[in-house]
């Protein structure tokens, strides 16, 4: 490398910082900006913002229903296999066999909170939740059922 290449890229590099260092400097010299919220001060006023990945929940009408037909997709986009899918086969009033959840089990413990499981979902069955205190004392907390006890699947979702 010539000499000319060498300082332009220490120089390129320099300017890079200055950018960057731009952004924090304007919130070192301005302290009425707040930027970083007093948890667990203002556990009582704490508003999440809606994009938040807090934990995957199920969304269930009023009616007790879902919209998750058991495909699996999300448990085969799971990269460390947070979720199980366990489905069961059911047969319609006109005599064909359907599958239906028996229950959807999602392992908090062991989620990575990459977010593959909403967003290839085809149905739109999962969701994100804004809750984030996870801590506990026994590990076996941390696995939920998402499907609410006696939930079917919502009419019209196929």
């Amino acid at each position: 490398m010539n000499v000319i290449g060498y300082i332009s890229s220490i120089f390129k590099g320099v300017i890079s910082l200055l950018k960057g260092m731009k952004v924090t400097g304007s919130y070192f010299f301005r302290p009425w900006t707040v930027v970083t919220q007093k948890y667990p001060e203002n556990r009582k006023t704490l508003v999440m913002y809606e994009r938040m990945k807090g934990e995957i929940v199920m969304p269930h009408n009023a009616n007790n229903e879902h919209k998750c037909t058991g495909c699996g997709i999300c448990e085969i986009n799971c990269p460390n296999g947070t979720i199980e899918v366990i489905s069961k086969q059911i047969q319609t009033e006109e005599g064909k066999k359907k599958r239906i959840i028996d229950k959807h089990i999602y392992r908090i413990g062991m989620c990575t909170f990459c977010g593959l499981c909403v967003k290839t979902c085809p149905s739109n069955a999962l969701a994100f939740a804004p809750n984030f205190e996870h801590a506990v004392f026994n590990r076996a907390k941390l696995t939920k059922v998402l499907n609410q006890e006696g939930s079917v699947l919502e009419k019209g979702v196929e």
